[in-house]
């Protein structure tokens, strides 16, 4: 939609085609229905990628503050929440509205509950058979559906079928930005600490050797494993057979609080001296797990210092994540060495243009993957 509004400014005969039954649904659905529409942070360095620094032309030609000023002029109004991630204040429709209202001053076409047949080049153009019967002939092809993430939604990885058609390259893809699974055994030891949540640093393990990152945000147990804000960041890094780290209480020394409680009060059991550092469920879970039980006079520093590795340092190795079926984003797709850094055009097929989700370019959580949508499209917008 982005895309198509900024060649319909210029004149272009613009159609849209969309096989859902309503436009920007993924739009709609984001951020609890008030869409993480941007983040004010945005660069560059949140995003993942054989090149990262591809999004980099885009993002600094149509900024978070130029989709912020087509907010303002529309007068949608928006808050920050945290970390410089921006929300509508009343509802995601609101966006989407203002981008079919753009399309709609643009001259656009947009027809949805329609798919795509069949494509085929036709010299410099195209001809496109849609599932409606009709045939539609182009100069110009923009693919913009997004990769394989919520598939009830209808997503497919269709722009990757098209990318193979005209032999161009793939990059590997996975969910990201996912809830990460467990084995059975230690599922149980998590499950009944579902719904506690903590405010985390998890990290890559110190041993991974590639995609190291952390996060300092909530981290929530569920009956599936871990999920929240920095687990789903981790996702995108983590790799089968890593661990990864978690910090439950950052920033402080566990064993010199514990100590300190034991000097002040002896009678007072671990798991209570535990809770005022970590939620109490988690605390007594803990305990349990390092065997520490009764009171702190009874407990040497050495199972102390266990407690606060079991809190700061903790290690654990997922078996998987949740799939697409909950991941926000997908990870990797149409190559970016394909691709001209600053048209999203292919460079091997004149008139062919990737943005968006279906490139191999992916944010991090908090309004990095719509930005990218927004600058991708306007980028292929003032060319196509």
């Amino acid at each position: 939609m982005m895309c198509a509004a900024e060649a319909g400014r210029r004149g272009r005969r613009v159609l849209v085609v969309d096989h859902a039954a309503n436009p920007g649904e993924k739009i709609r659905i984001s951020g609890g229905g008030r869409c993480n529409f941007t983040n004010l942070g945005c660069g560059p360095v949140n995003f993942l990628g054989e090149n990262p620094r591809f999004a980099t032309s885009a993002l600094r030609r149509f900024t978070q503050h130029d989709f912020i000023k087509r907010l303002d002029r529309a007068g949608i109004a928006w808050h920050e929440k945290t970390l410089g991630q921006l929300f509508c204040d009343d509802s995601a429709k609101q966006i989407v509205r203002m981008l079919t209202d753009d399309m709609a001053a643009a001259g656009v076409t947009l027809k949805m509950k329609t798919g795509v047949e069949r494509l085929s080049k036709s010299g410099e153009g195209w001809i496109i058979n849609l599932s409606d019967g009709t045939q539609v002939t182009a100069a110009a092809l923009v693919v913009a559906t997004g990769g394989k993430s919520i598939p009830k939604m209808g997503a497919t990885g269709w722009a990757y079928e098209v990318a193979r058609q005209f032999d161009i390259r793939v990059t590997d893809t996975r969910p990201a930005l996912v809830p990460l699974t467990f084995e059975a055994g230690l599922l149980e030891t998590l499950t009944p600490l579902a719904g506690v949540a903590v405010d985390a640093r998890v990290a890559s393990a110190p041993d991974t050797k590639a995609r190291k990152a952390a996060f300092d945000e909530a981290m929530l147990f569920t009956h599936r494993g871990l999920s929240g804000p920095a687990i789903l960041q981790i996702s995108s890094y983590w790799r089968e057979g890593e661990a990864i780290v978690a910090a439950m209480a950052p920033g402080r020394d566990v064993f010199a609080e514990l100590k300190a409680a034991k000097t002040a009060n002896g009678r007072q059991a671990v798991h209570t001296a535990l809770g005022h550092v970590v939620p109490r469920r988690l605390a007594e879970s803990l305990c349990a797990r390092e065997g520490a039980a009764g009171n702190l006079a009874d407990l040497s520093d050495a199972t102390l210092r266990r407690l606060d590795q079991a809190v700061n340092a903790w290690s654990v190795k997922p078996v998987g994540s949740e799939g697409y079926r909950t991941a926000e984003v997908t990870l990797g797709g149409i190559d970016t060495a394909a691709l001209d850094q600053q048209t999203l055009a292919a460079k091997a097929v004149p008139g062919l243009y990737f943005i968006g989700e279906a490139v191999d370019v992916t944010g991090w959580l908090g309004g990095y993957n719509f930005q990218w949508a927004w600058s991708s499209g306007w980028a292929a917008g003032q060319v196509c």
